[in-house]
């Protein structure tokens, strides 16, 4: 049976609805027994961190040009768009609240994973490894990754473009209580994602990572791609959100929810 139960206020003075069968309510808390949250959460902080490598990696050009403008991408823009569908499903079938914690999970990943290619490159090599690959060629390819610029462009933009991929799709929700689910997940996405493009490819510019000559491509490209990604995946999404919805007997709404973005619970 589906019945609604309210949580009672928090520190925030939330108060989300839930729709699910049989939660449990412990001093005016959910006690909720997540099957599928932390697979859920391990394949949106797998998708940051290979798509921020393969965004380091290579620069993809296709050939040819829409409106004068090449099409042309760096790496990360295969797989990225797929964080911002994660993204979704996290605030579409847990809330904001659980969103917010798996967007400064990311974060955390992402900082340790800048930390480790640093130390990495700056450790002396081995001489074997020297003649088959080589410092040079760890700097060309991963150098990226700890280099200030595109560390400092990835996570500002990261934080930016998710947090409000997140609370839009959250507030949409309401709004529109609960329908049209595809509305609400391109929407947002659309903020988030063009934000977070010219976030990146700003600083990344602006710190010597992308040459100022590929700005207007490298922000077209990966803003059409990424959105283009996110239609063609609008299936996939109502089916995740169907399955997770039923898999966990819950569905969130955000009803007087405060989206600060500064806090981890």
């Amino acid at each position: 049976m589906i019945k609604n139960c309210s949580q009672g206020g928090d520190s925030e003075g939330q108060t989300p609805k839930f729709r699910g069968t049989d939660p449990q309510i412990a001093g005016g808390t959910l006690v909720s027994r997540y099957r599928y949250l932390d697979v859920v959460i391990g394949l949106f902080v797998a998708v940051l961190i290979t798509s921020n490598i393969a965004s380091s990696a290579k620069i993809v050009d296709l050939g040819f040009s829409i409106l004068g403008i090449d099409l042309a991408f760096d790496g990360g823009t295969l797989l990225f768009p797929l964080a911002y569908i994660i993204g979704d499903l996290l605030t579409e079938v847990y809330g904001f609240r659980v969103a917010r914690r798996a967007i400064w999970i990311g974060f955390i990943v992402l900082a340790m994973s800048a930390a480790l290619f640093f130390v990495l490159r700056i450790l002396p090599g081995e001489e074997t490894w020297e003649i088959y690959a080589g410092s040079e060629a760890y700097e060309a390819i991963l150098g990226g990754m700890s280099s200030g610029g595109i560390v400092l462009a990835s996570l500002s933009a990261y934080l930016v473009g998710k947090f409000f991929n997140a609370a839009i799709h959250s507030r949409m929700k309401v709004l529109m209580s609960g329908r049209l689910l595809w509305v609400r997940a391109i929407g947002s996405s659309l903020v988030g994602q063009l934000l977070d493009s010219l976030i990146f490819i700003s600083i990344a510019s602006l710190t010597g990572v992308f040459p100022w000559e590929l700005f207007v491509t490298l922000v077209f490209t990966n803003f059409l791609l990424k959105i283009v990604f996110e239609v063609l995946m609008i299936p996939f999404t109502y089916l995740s959100v169907w399955f997770l919805k039923k898999a966990e007997g819950m569905d969130v709404y955000d009803y007087g929810v405060k989206y600060n973005p500064f806090k981890f619970s």
